[in-house]
Parts: C-alpha cells; structure tokens; sequence
C-alpha cells in the first residue's frame, strides 16, 4: 500500500497539525466526526485535548461504541496525550465514570506530569528511530504499568525532570500506538511514519480480501 487512509479524530485538539504529519509521512488524511466517516479507513489518530471532553462529545457524536468496536477488530489507532488515555484500558486520577475508546492493556496516570505551567520538553530515545526525539509535555499522562502485550517504545531519561526519570511515555501493542507527548507540535514528523508504517504492516497482515470488507 503505497498511500494508507488515516482519519483524524476532530472533536478536539491538534487535528491539522496530526494530518499535515501523516501527509508528510505519506499517508491521506480525512477527520473524522461521524460514524460513517470510519468507513474505508485503514488506521486513525487520536489528538491530545481533555480526555473527559473527547470522550462527552464522542457519546455525543456516535461514536464511542463504533470507534470502541473497530479497534477492537484490528483498526490500527495512534493516541497522542489525551488520545493515549481514550485508548487505555485503565486510567488513575480520571474523574468518575470516564469513559475511553480502550484496547491498550495499560493502566495510565492521568495529569501525571502537572498542570499546564508544569509543561517540560525532554530529548528521547525512541525505539524504531535512529536518532533521538525532541518530545513536548503538556498536562501529559504517564504510563503506571504494561500488560504483557505491551511494548515500552520510550521513556523519559536522566537528566530530566527527577520524578519524571524512568516513566513510561511511548507503548506500543500490536495495531495500537502511543504517546504521552505531542509529536504533531515538533517540526519532527518521525513518530508520525512509525504510524504510517504500522498501518501499511497492519494492511498487508491482514490481506487484500480482508482490507476490502472494510
């Protein structure tokens, strides 16, 4: 697949900075709002923003149970911040009855890093680059624990923030992508071809009838 399909969910959060990315990394973008707008996509970002905003208008927009439904069978999703938590399975510090997309066997710390005036940038190692990776924290979450399907791709390294040394804040399993950080804010458009890359594995896995049923 030369040009993968990827929507951008646009109830929130840096959705033209997210499809100028994937452009760059070789994918068409299309924002997503509706159901119907799941339709033909082969994978789908998830912006930062409020995580209980994000997950209030999806219920709004019909879109959390269809959305929870395709990453369940096999969309490939990559979550930035906010978006890491609507794809999380647990979350620590959210408010009563927060609701997320799931299918992230992590449990994640919601404004673990502080508020707002607490936002850092940290150079990280990133598994699958070859150099390391100018991150922007901005009211990010952290990653408590993995589940046993779960790959740490980054954490924060000495020399940072001391509390912030040694946390995770980039996993990846299998078709699922993400990151405590905001990778569409940098100029860098590497973590975004990771994704791009992902999608095209997860494409080609899948095979040309499966693809088509979509």
């Amino acid at each position: 697949m030369e040009r993968p399909t990827i929507g951008v969910l646009a109830l929130q959060g840096d959705v033209r900075e997210h499809r100028a990315m994937l452009e760059r990394a070789g994918a068409a973008t299309v924002a997503v709002r509706r159901p119907e707008e799941l339709a033909g996509l082969d994978g789908i970002v998830l912006p930062g923003g409020e995580s209980t905003t994000i997950s209030k208008l999806a219920r709004t927009f019909g879109l959390l149970d269809p959305l929870r439904t395709a990453l369940r069978q096999g969309l490939p999703a990559f979550g930035t911040c906010a978006g890491m938590i609507m794809l999380a399975e647990h979350v620590e510090n959210g408010v009563p009855d927060q609701e997320t997309f799931g299918g992230l066997d992590v449990v994640v710390r919601r404004n673990a890093f502080g508020r707002q005036v607490d936002s850092f940038e940290a150079d990280l190692d990133v598994d699958g680059l070859a150099d390391r990776f100018h991150a922007l924290f901005i009211r990010a979450p952290w990653v408590e624990k993995i589940g046993a399907s779960v790959e740490v791709v980054a954490r924060i390294a000495a020399g940072n923030r001391p509390e912030a040394v040694g946390r995770i804040v980039a996993v990846r399993q299998g078709h699922l992508l993400a990151t405590s950080f905001h990778p569409e804010i940098t100029g860098d458009h590497r973590i975004h071809a990771l994704f791009v890359d992902l999608v095209r594995e997860t494409v080609r896995a899948a095979g040309p009838e499966d693809h088509e049923r979509k």
